[in-house]
């Protein structure tokens, strides 16, 4: 049985991609292991978002590369990266065997099947080989994207949006339910605008009530929502749906609207206010945003308009992102391009920032108890903490993984909570 290892990189629409590359591998008689030394296949899921997520594509497509020499493995390259740049990457990584765009991918166990000499297998793109904890799994909604930001190369690399039909949808959420989930984190690149290609109109608040009915569901979280579509309706459901946590990812990139309009955002920095206010008529709800500094033509005193606002709007979490000039994106010709420097200290300035910013927040649950689902000894996460992207909860007291608990919150720090079990849920 050939042994297949996967370094995945890249965001969790990437991984569901990674989950179903060795979910096709392992039926076609491959076996995953987890040491590469020990793999005869070396897949590499790499990123192509920005440039840093490309150099560390590149560095660990280098890494597989001394394996392969090591071992006379051979290396398979896929992903994003592989999608925009294969011929150049077909031309300067000769220590890859094989580099296979996005649709490419869904043939997986043929290709790599004829690069070992192997009988051809049937190809399969039904099933995944899960990469999360047993008790969390992402779900896709959609592929590719329409929003067509001036910064932004997904729409390049993914092509448009095209949404899994509701049915699809469901029948995955509840084989997953089924194998153990308890948490589904719903994504896409924008899954406030689901179905809008199937049915004509944004279809996301059906897709949460039927998903709310799903047996073994406790949390549903959603991330990725370009608040040009966040409406009233998805408000509401977060009132309405128990299983719908008060958590939304809502990347709002900039909050001037002049920078709004060179982005390409198609939403005001009034409308953005207005989604804030409408959320935190919960005081405890949970918004995650993204913002970019630097972005070409980017003034002080624009600048300093997105600070203020991000010390009054209270984000519970930010990232935040140096523009990153990527061609064939209609930013990267755009005149008033900030050097490095300025954009570097920008970005670090935000950052600093939203520290204090998320330490006030974190402070409110001093004295308070949380629901938190375990990952491992002594810690989880709450409804305020998405797998991998947030801080967790750590506290005293066994409890078993996949199970949720009561942990009364007794100190905290800019990213994580403390405390101590109080009962099981």
């Amino acid at each position: 049985m050939p042994k297949v290892f996967l370094s995945q990189l890249g965001c969790p629409k990437n991984l569901i991609d990674g989950e179903r590359m060795l979910g096709s591998l392992v039926r076609a008689g491959y076996e995953v292991v987890g040491n590469p030394e020990e793999a005869d296949v070396l897949l590499v899921n790499t990123c192509g978002f920005i440039l840093p997520a490309k150099e560390e594509s590149i560095e660990a497509i280098l890494e597989a590369g001394e394996v392969k020499r090591r071992t006379g493995a051979k290396l398979v390259v896929v992903g994003c990266l592989a999608q925009r740049y294969k011929k150049e990457l077909e031309e300067e990584l000769p220590e890859a065997d094989l580099i296979l765009g996005l649709e490419e991918e869904k043939f997986i166990a043929l290709h790599i099947d004829g690069l070992l000499g192997r009988t051809p297998s049937a190809p399969s793109w039904d099933g995944r080989y899960r990469l999360t904890p047993k008790h969390t799994a992402y779900l896709k909604l959609s592929e590719g994207c329409d929003n067509r930001c001036t910064y932004c190369a997904i729409p390049l690399i993914r092509g448009p949006a095209r949404s899994v039909p509701l049915e699809e949808v469901l029948k995955e959420a509840r084989k997953l339910a089924d194998g153990g989930a308890r948490e589904l984190i719903l994504v896409a690149q924008d899954v406030a605008n689901y179905g809008v290609d199937i049915y004509g109109r944004p279809h996301l608040v059906e897709v949460l009530e039927e998903l709310h009915k799903i047996e073994g569901i406790k949390w549903i979280r959603l991330l990725y929502a370009h608040p040009a579509h966040v409406d009233e309706g998805l408000v509401r459901a977060f009132r309405e749906l128990p299983k719908l946590v008060p958590y939304l990812d809502m990347p709002v990139q900039h909050i001037s609207d002049r920078i709004l309009r060179r982005m390409g955002r198609r939403v005001t920095g009034g409308r953005i206010r207005e989604l804030i206010a409408a959320l935190r008529e919960d005081p405890d709800f949970c918004i995650r945003t993204t913002v970019l500094v630097g972005f070409p033509g980017e003034t002080e005193e624009e600048f300093r308009e997105l600070l203020k606002f991000i010390e009054e709007a209270e984000f519970d979490r930010l990232g935040a992102f140096a523009y990153s000039k990527e061609e064939g994106t209609p930013a990267a010709s755009l005149p008033d391009q900030i050097p490095d420097e300025v954009r570097n200290g920008r970005l670090e300035e935000v950052m600093r920032l939203q520290q204090e910013v998320s330490l006030r927040r974190n402070r409110r649950w001093v004295g308070r108890t949380l629901e938190v689902l375990v990952e491992g000894e002594g810690v989880g996460r709450s409804f305020r903490d998405a797998l991998e992207v947030d801080g967790v909860v750590y506290f005293d007291g066994e409890a078993e993984v996949g199970k949720f608990v009561e942990v009364r919150i007794e100190d905290v720090d800019p990213y994580d909570l403390y405390g101590v079990r109080e009962a099981r849920c």
